[in-house]
């Protein structure tokens, strides 16, 4: 279950709440769609959600009180093995069985489609006969999603968000033309307050991170342009390309060691009776993993490239957190055993998802650093 599979089911909890007349709120008091977070610290379920907090004021009673009317549902919902109240009201969910194994079995078997809409893959949208104006050769426009123009407006940085998007749009089905739309992020400056060129930008901080820069902050938000590019973890850009690179020197030595993961499209690979060779418990790297196409999506429809940046970074977190805490290759004497080839799998799954979305963004994946 996905973190966006996850947030419809706990609306359809309020939901059911509210028609069993549950819960005394008007149809303006349901949000629209519902936050689900990886908790902040273990022990706190796979996932929580402030819903019954946001409730609480419109129905007129305490939010523990309203989380355990929508508690009752949201635990008895196909792929949730437990629901717990929390602190004032907060709903920790812990996933049935098997939701981190279908993850990266998701991730592994789709490779560099991960995330893209079928038939969107390599940049090219699912309609890649389509004309400017959203007609397909031989099929009628109507019911499909029509191309989506866009145009920089002058200077580097709405030229590399609008060359950005127009992957990220492709990506997900959306075709793009040259000319309409135009897209106008705040201009880049440079401390003296000149305009700042591309060539400039180039010189100064290379492709990588002058794509890095222009592309991390939010449209609206001011660039900050560094003296030079640092190689170190503080510099996201940099972080997300290690734990890529972290990931391949993992997959790299555990071949050296004879440790394979398991065949996405051959799972019994395993003895039988071990069940899932996939299934290792639920950690916040599956959680990135899963909201990766979700993040695409918004992406794009936001016409906000940052937001595919900004999760990438948080997933390269996630999977450096993990690759120190659930070590995929066997230490000192140790065997290699199940739950190695497991975690390796995770390993690659992520760092598919760090690939995937560099490309996107226009910035290399190398696999040494």
């Amino acid at each position: 279950m996905t973190p966006a599979e996850l947030s419809r089911t706990v609306l359809r909890s309020v939901r059911g709440a509210l028609e069993a007349r549950e819960l005394s709120l008007g149809e303006s008091d349901v949000p629209v769609t519902v936050d689900v977070r990886v908790p902040p610290r273990p022990g706190c379920g796979d996932y929580a959600t402030n819903v019954a907090l946001r409730l609480a004021g419109p129905a007129g009673l305490p939010a523990r009180e309203v989380a355990g009317v929508v508690r009752k549902r949201l635990a008895a919902a196909p792929g949730i093995a437990g629901v717990e109240i929390a602190g004032p009201g907060f709903l920790n969910i812990t996933l049935a069985g098997g939701a981190p194994a279908a993850v990266v079995r998701e991730v592994l078997e789709a490779g560099a489609a991960y995330g893209r809409r079928a038939g969107a893959v390599d940049g090219h949208p699912a309609d890649a006969d389509a004309s400017a104006d959203g007609h397909t050769a031989g099929r009628p426009a109507e019911g499909r999603t029509p191309r989506i123009d866009l145009r920089p407006a002058p200077g580097p940085r709405a030229a590399v968000v609008a060359e950005t998007l127009r992957a990220i749009m492709e990506a997900v089905g959306e075709g793009t033309g040259s000319e309409g739309e135009e897209v106008r992020p705040v201009p880049v400056k440079d401390a003296a307050g000149r305009y700042a060129t591309a060539d400039g930008l180039v010189a100064r901080l290379g492709v990588d991170e002058m794509r890095w820069v222009l592309l991390y902050p939010a449209a609206h938000d001011h660039v900050r342009v560094p003296e030079r590019p640092v190689q170190r973890e503080d510099n996201p850009r940099f972080l997300v390309q290690y734990a890529y690179a972290r990931t391949c020197a993992v997959s790299r030595n555990a071949r050296d060691l004879g440790v394979d993961a398991p065949a996405p499209d051959n799972p019994a690979g395993e003895p039988s009776g071990t069940g899932d060779p996939y299934d290792i418990p639920h950690t916040p790297l599956h959680a990135a993993l899963a909201a990766y196409p979700a993040v695409l999506e918004a992406a794009a429809r936001l016409r906000a490239p940052d937001r595919l940046a900004r999760h990438l970074e948080a997933t390269a977190e996630a999977c450096l957190s993990f690759l120190a805490t659930c070590p995929p290759l066997p230490v000192g004497e140790q065997k290699p055993m199940a739950v190695h080839r497991a975690r390796l799998a995770v390993a690659q799954a992520a760092g598919t998802v760090l690939a995937n979305g560099l490309t996107l963004l226009g910035i290399s994946a190398p696999e040494h650093l």
